[in-house]
C-alpha cells in the first residue's frame, strides 16, 4: 500500500507521541516504587517478586501481540494497547497487598509490552514506506518521556499525592495524547500479513533474527547493569557523596538520549554496520578503561562512553529486523513477529543483568564484575557484520 508524504508526516507524529507517552508512564511508575514499597510494607524480596511478575506479564504478551499486529495491523493493536495502559495503570495505586500489587503489575507489564511491540512495528512500517530512518529518534523520545516522567513523579511523591490519584492524572494525560496519536497513524492495512496458526506452526523462525535478539540481550544486560550499579560502585567502592554518585547514571542517560537523537542520521550516512562496529568498540573499551583507572572520574568516563555505544543498538536492531522480515524473510516471519521476538529476548537482559552483576560482585567485587558489560559491547562490535544482510 502506497502512502503519501503527508501521511508519513502525520504518522511520524503519532508514533513519536506513542513512544513519548509510554516512556512518560514508565518514568512516573518507577518514581513511585519506593512509596508503593513502603505503603504495602514490602520487603526487598517481596518487591523483587512483584517486579518479576511484571516482567512475566511482558514476556507472556510478546508472542500474542506480535501475531495480532501481523493479522490486524500494528495501528489497530497500538490503539488497543494504549487503551489498556490507560485503564490498567491506576489499578497499581489501588493495590492493598503484595498479591494485588503483583497481579496489577502482571497486567501492567502485559499492556506496556503490547504498546511497545505495536509502536515499534508501526515505526518499522513507517521506515519501509518512506525509505527513511526514524527508529533511533523514536527511542530517544521514549527516553525523554521517561526522564520527564521521573521528575514529575518525584514532584508528586514529594507533595505526598496518593499513587492512585497520581496515576489517574497520568492516564488522563496519556489518554489525550493517545487520541491525538491514533488519528495520525497509518491505516491498519499498511502492514497486515496473512496469518494462520497452521502455517505459523510450519514456519521456522530465521536464525538471523534470533542472533539479532541475542545482540539485543547483550545491550539490555549492559543498559540494566549501568543503570542499577553505577551509583553503588561510585559510592561504596570509591566513596562518592550522595550527589556525586548519581553522576555516572546522569552521564549515561545523557549520552543515551543524545545518541538516539542523532542515531538515524549517523546510520543513514555511515550504515548501521559501521555505527555498531565503532560504537560497540568505543563503549566497551571506554568502560573497561574507566574501571581500570578507577575513581569516580573513571566511572563517569566509562559510563559516558558506554551510553554512547548502547544508544543505537536496540533501535537499529528493530529497524533491521523489520527490514529483513519485509524483504529477505518475507513469508517466514512478519515484521511484528520479528520485533516481538527481539523484544522478548532483549527484555530478558533487563531481568537477569542487574542480579547477575550482584552475584558476580559478591564473587569478584562490583568493579571487576562490570567488565562483563564491557566485553558484551565488544561482542556487539564484532557481530555488527550481520547488518550487511539488511
Amino acid at each position: 500500500m502506497d502512502v503519501s508524504e503527508s501521511q508519513i508526516k502525520r504518522a511520524h507524529l503519532g508514533v513519536t507521541l506513542s513512544f513519548l507517552t509510554l516512556g512518560f508512564t514508565q518514568g512516573n511508575f518507577v518514581s513511585r516504587i519506593p512509596d508503593l514499597k513502603r505503603s504495602l510494607h514490602l520487603t526487598n524480596s517481596l518487591l523483587g517478586i512483584c517486579l518479576l511478575l511484571m516482567s512475566l506479564g511482558v514476556l507472556v504478551a510478546l508472542g500474542p501481540v506480535g501475531k495480532s499486529a501481523a493479522r490486524f495491523g500494528s495501528a489497530f493493536t497500538l490503539k488497543i494497547a494504549s487503551v489498556g495502559v490507560i485503564l490498567v495503570a491506576p489499578f497499581i495505586g489501588l493495590a492493598n497487598s503484595s498479591i494485588t500489587f503483583a497481579v496489577a503489575l502482571f497486567f501492567y507489564g502485559s499492556v506496556i509490552a503490547s504498546q511497545d511491540v505495536s509502536m515499534n512495528t508501526h515505526g518499522v512500517t513507517l521506515e519501509e514506506k518512506s525509505g527513511l530512518r526514524f527508529m533511533s529518534r523514536f527511542h530517544a523520545f521514549w527516553s525523554v518521556g521517561a526522564l520527564l516522567g521521573s521528575f514529575i513523579g518525584g514532584a508528586f511523591a514529594q507533595a505526598e499525592i496518593s499513587v492512585f490519584h497520581h496515576f489517574v492524572i497520568v492516564s488522563i494525560a496519556m489518554g489525550i495524547a493517545a487520541i491525538v496519536a491514533a488519528q495520525r497513524l497509518l491505516p491498519a492495512t499498511s502492514d497486515r500479513h496473512e496469518y494462520s496458526e497452521e502455517n505459523a506452526a510450519k514456519k521456522k523462525k530465521p536464525p538471523l533474527i534470533l542472533i539479532m535478539g541475542l545482540l539485543g540481550l547483550a545491550a539490555s544486560i549492559g543498559e540494566g547493569s549501568a543503570g542499577d550499579w553505577g551509583g553503588v560502585l561510585s559510592r561504596e567502592t570509591f566513596g562518592a557523596s550522595h550527589f556525586v554518585s548519581t553522576l555516572p547514571y546522569v552521564a549515561f542517560s545523557f549520552t543515551m538520549v543524545v545518541g538516539r537523537f542523532f542515531g538515524d542520521q549517523l546510520a543513514t550516512k555511515f550504515g548501521p554496520n559501521r555505527i555498531l562496529k565503532v560504537g560497540g568498540f568505543i563503549g566497551g573499551f571506554g568502560l573497561a578503561v574507566g574501571l581500570l583507572v578507577g575513581g569516580v572520574g573513571g566511572v563517569i568516563f566509562g559510563w559516558f562512553l558506554f551510553g554512547t555505544a548502547l544508544s543505537a543498538v536496540i533501535p537499529l536492531l528493530f529497524s533491521a529486523a523489520g527490514s529483513m522480515a519485509n524483504k529477505r524473510f518475507a513469508g517466514s516471519i512478519s515484521p511484528a513477529e520479528a520485533v516481538a521476538m527481539i523484544s522478548g529476548i532483549s527484555y530478558f537482559g533487563f531481568i537477569v543483568g542487574p542480579p547477575l552483576m550482584g552475584f558476580l560482585a559478591d564473587a569478584i567485587t562490583l568493579r571487576w564484575a562490570m567488565l562483563v558489560p564491557a566485553v558484551l559491547a565488544i561482542i556487539i562490535s564484532a557481530s555488527s557484520r550481520i547488518f550487511t544482510s539488511e
